[in-house]
């Protein structure tokens, strides 16, 4: 079911080896011509656009953009006991991690009398997006939610498509997740009209103005990601995450049970989902596809995950050494990293490109996709080699703010004019020494 790549003698160097990597052919320039006609139909005709694409992509027009106070309060009655309990679990774990990211004010004397104080500010409002695809994610509403919380930003909107099966609003888990987070704007809308929406803001089918955001978090499919390509710069956002993916690096010891089973689960996401092995055993790689054969057979998302694990995006690679496997799975950067090694939390400590790591036999990708209290929106697409996923961070902007007295300022007046003499800037040198009642002319 998985191609395979043999790297046992060589592994190449980094540039040749990112090449030869199972990964996604997605072309987001294609689809930003694509998304482009809809962010501008958004933005010059506001709802009106938004209500049109939701009959031709959504099959129905919601009565509203925005969901109404009762219908959030309604739909976290009516979940399951047993799904409003992890629900739970799932924010409390996830606050308790994001809790400790917070980082607090700085101030550095950099002189007797002068000072640089880093502020850190959260963003004002912020967009959430939770996709609404082949499944529903209250999770993704958690993982974006609580950061943002944490951080302390004050306006959050919750964005997920309308359903017809619901009446035109977002999937009620979606709704449910959002009242047990305390968010009160939940939007039913989705896809590139979406982050459109959430960017350029608009008024509401009863009039209500909806607000524009400064920020847009959330995972989606490649027509979220175009739309916030194009809009990035009116708009802030987390990064391009494109679809799941999931690299293991496993040698002998690992159980190929599990490892079939954590392959299969980020593949049940989607036909274009990735997921690869990377282990030093070729018979740990045999009895991995003997496990996937009698258990792919048995999952609900049978076709999905066939396509998935068949694509070129899928694979197994054998390497000669766990230290190869660690080149590789770095130049792969996954979003989501598992090591089934011995020593496994040594190895570990070794990766360097990787959205996040789960350590040994009993840290499986599921347990950080809902219960571990990390987060689970991360990097996709080898982005893991220069960014990081979702956190409290995110939402926070680092602002130096200069305290300098008189007599600082008087003590490095010169160094300041020769620098700005230097860059033939001499307006910025004057702005210094018209405090102390000298001027150069020149």
């Amino acid at each position: 079911m998985l191609s395979r790549i043999d790297l046992r003698d060589d592994v190449p160097a980094p540039a040749a080896l990112r090449a030869m990597l199972p990964r996604a052919a997605v072309d987001i320039d294609a689809v930003v011509e694509r998304v482009t006609p809809v962010i501008e139909a958004v933005r010059e005709r506001g709802v009106d656009a938004v209500m049109e694409y939701a009959e031709q992509f959504d099959r129905v027009r919601p009565a509203s953009v925005r969901v109404p106070g009762p219908a959030l309060r309604e739909a976290l009655v009516a979940v399951d006991p047993d799904v409003r309990a992890a629900l739970e679990t799932s924010i409390a774990r996830a606050r308790t991690v994001h809790a400790d990211q917070r980082r607090t004010d700085t101030t550095t004397q950099v002189v007797p009398g002068g000072t640089v104080t880093e502020r850190w500010v959260p963003v004002s409002r912020v967009g959430l997006y939770a996709p609404g695809g082949l499944a529903v994610y209250p999770s993704s509403v958690v993982m974006n939610v609580v950061p943002a919380q944490e951080a302390g930003v004050e306006g959050l909107v919750v964005c997920s498509p309308p359903q017809a099966e619901f009446g035109g609003r977002p999937h009620p888990l979606i709704l449910a997740a959002a009242a047990l987070l305390g968010v009160d704007e939940v939007w039913a809308v989705g896809g590139a009209q979406a982050v459109a929406l959430l960017a350029y803001g608009g008024v509401d089918t009863d009039g209500t103005p909806l607000e524009p955001v400064d920020m847009v978090t959330g995972p989606g499919n490649v027509y979220v990601t175009a739309a916030k390509r194009v809009l990035r710069g009116r708009i802030g956002i987390d990064s391009e995450a494109g679809t799941t993916e999931i690299a293991v690096l496993a040698d002998h010891t690992a159980d190929p049970v599990h490892v079939a089973a954590d392959l299969i689960s980020q593949a049940e996401h989607d036909p274009a989902a990735a997921s690869v092995l990377v282990t030093t055993s070729p018979e740990l790689a045999d009895a991995v596809d003997t496990e996937l054969d009698a258990q792919v057979a048995t999952t609900k998302h049978t076709e999905r995950i066939t396509t998935a694990l068949g694509g070129p995006q899928s694979g197994v690679i054998l390497v000669g050494s766990v230290d190869d496997g660690l080149r590789v799975v770095d130049a792969y950067a996954a979003e989501h990293l598992e090591i089934q090694t011995a020593d496994a939390r040594g190895v570990a400590a070794r990766v360097r490109s990787a959205g996040a790591v789960f350590v040994g036999p009993h840290s499986p990708v599921s347990l950080g996709d809902y219960c571990a209290g990390s987060n689970h929106v991360l990097p996709t697409g080898g982005c893991a080699r220069h960014s990081s996923g979702l956190s409290v961070q995110t939402f926070l902007r680092g602002i130096h703010v200069v305290d300098y007295s008189a007599e600082a300022l008087a003590e490095v007046a010169d160094r300041v004019v020769a620098l700005a003499d230097a860059e033939d800037l001499p307006a910025h040198g004057q702005a210094v020494t018209a405090r102390f009642g000298r001027r150069k002319d020149r």
